[in-house]
């Protein structure tokens, strides 16, 4: 008798340890950027965590040509968890944010759950969102001055 709880109890933890090493569901996000004021240069999108936020090399990324008045960007295998969006009109091509000398965006600007950017930028709270193991569409409206 002893030898089949033995068993038994092997079993369950080795069940148990598998699951813990299984990686989190991933699916299809879509980010759509609206409020594109022209089709000038690209559309750079990343969709960031709380340690990424605001970096400009956030995981997942991408870069898509700009098209009045939105785009769509679909990221593919998204853990679940909380993101935030930061996108930007690339207007001149250069690959960055190109600000004034007091740090205000030249380019149009948008982040998950439009904050009204105030004096700097939003923090990730205010722009954070749950991605569910189902995965879905974030949009967001780009801010043009």
């Amino acid at each position: 008798m002893r030898h089949n709880f033995d068993y038994t109890l092997r079993l369950i933890v080795g069940a148990v340890c598998c699951q813990l090493s299984l990686p989190a569901f991933a699916a299809p996000v879509t980010a759509v950027i609206r409020n594109i004021p022209d089709d000038t240069g690209t559309i750079l999108v990343a969709l960031c965590t709380e340690n990424e936020f605001l970096d400009p090399h956030c995981r997942y990324n991408a870069q898509i040509k700009s098209g009045a008045p939105e785009v769509s960007v679909r990221f593919a295998d998204i853990p679940a968890g909380i993101y935030a969006v930061q996108a930007f009109q690339d207007r001149n091509g250069d690959g960055k944010l190109n600000r004034t000398f007091i740090g205000i965006p030249r380019e149009p600007i948008g982040f998950s759950r439009n904050p009204r950017l105030r004096y700097g930028p939003p923090s990730f709270d205010e722009c954070a969102v749950e991605i569910t193991p189902g995965g879905g569409t974030i949009t967001l409206d780009l801010i043009t001055h």
